[in-house]
């Protein structure tokens, strides 16, 4: 990602309505379709500035990884130990059967070879451990966010579906997250398509917006995992390895 774009994650991600949110949609997700072991041990590839790191270490021991330095280097301060740096999707010095869980939050999107990573990540995994993966969703939504973000791609549902299938995971779960938000991103997506101009600022809104966009999407939680969400702005999976 650019530079701006791991300074504006640094500064925003404990206020921000987006990551607030998520971290407690996640959290319910993974109680809900990830069944794990007590002292199981998680990863989370592309941990960033270490967001998620204090939410994931409610379900077991994590290690992190995360390529850029800048970030890296954050997340070790909020992680207490090293960080990983080696890349999907060969996943270097990681051994085998290693992780009851791997995370890749809005991760895959990212790799230019994504059947490669999730090859890299079953290899990592105990036989059963399971993969979460969040990835943006719709491609039609491809905006200066993506582009600054350094994606490669978005996904439908079904190609989300066939990129699981390619790979030597098994496909649990499969769904929409960031919903109940939905009609209003798309309003604002396809409004700054028609006027040439958008945004790509990273900072949240003033906060009475920031509240109440966090409180909207966080109402997500009580339904995740649950029953299906209807289309929203990002796609979640849970794969298991055989």
């Amino acid at each position: 990602m650019e530079r701006e774009v791991y300074e504006a994650m640094a500064e925003h991600d404990e206020r921000h309505w987006w990551y607030r949110a998520r971290r407690k949609v996640v959290a319910e997700l993974i109680h809900r379709k990830v069944s794990l072991p007590k002292g199981a041990r998680l990863l989370e590839i592309g941990c960033g500035t270490g967001h998620n790191l204090a939410m994931l270490g409610e379900f077991g021991t994590v290690d992190a990884l995360e390529v850029d330095p800048l970030a890296r280097g954050l997340a070790e301060k909020r992680l207490g130990h090293p960080v990983l740096s080696t890349p999907l999707p060969a996943l270097e010095g990681i051994a085998d059967d290693t992780y009851d869980m791997v995370a890749a939050l809005d991760v895959i999107e990212h790799i230019p070879d994504d059947v490669a990573a999730l090859e890299g990540i079953a290899r990592i995994l105990k036989p059963g451990g399971k993969l979460l993966m969040t990835v943006p969703a719709h491609r039609w939504m491809w905006s200066a966010h993506d582009v600054v973000n350094h994606h490669q791609r978005r996904y439908s549902k079904r190609s989300f579906m066939t990129l699981v299938d390619k790979s030597p995971l098994k496909l649990e779960a499969i769904g929409y997250l960031n919903s109940l938000l939905f009609p209003l991103a798309m309003a604002q997506r396809l409004a700054s398509k028609v006027t040439g101009k958008e945004n790509a600022d990273l900072a949240p809104p003033p906060e009475p917006i920031n509240q109440a966009l966090e409180r909207v999407f966080a109402l997500e939680r009580l339904a995740i995992g649950r029953f299906p969400l209807p289309p929203g702005l990002s796609l979640f999976a849970v794969a298991s390895a055989t």
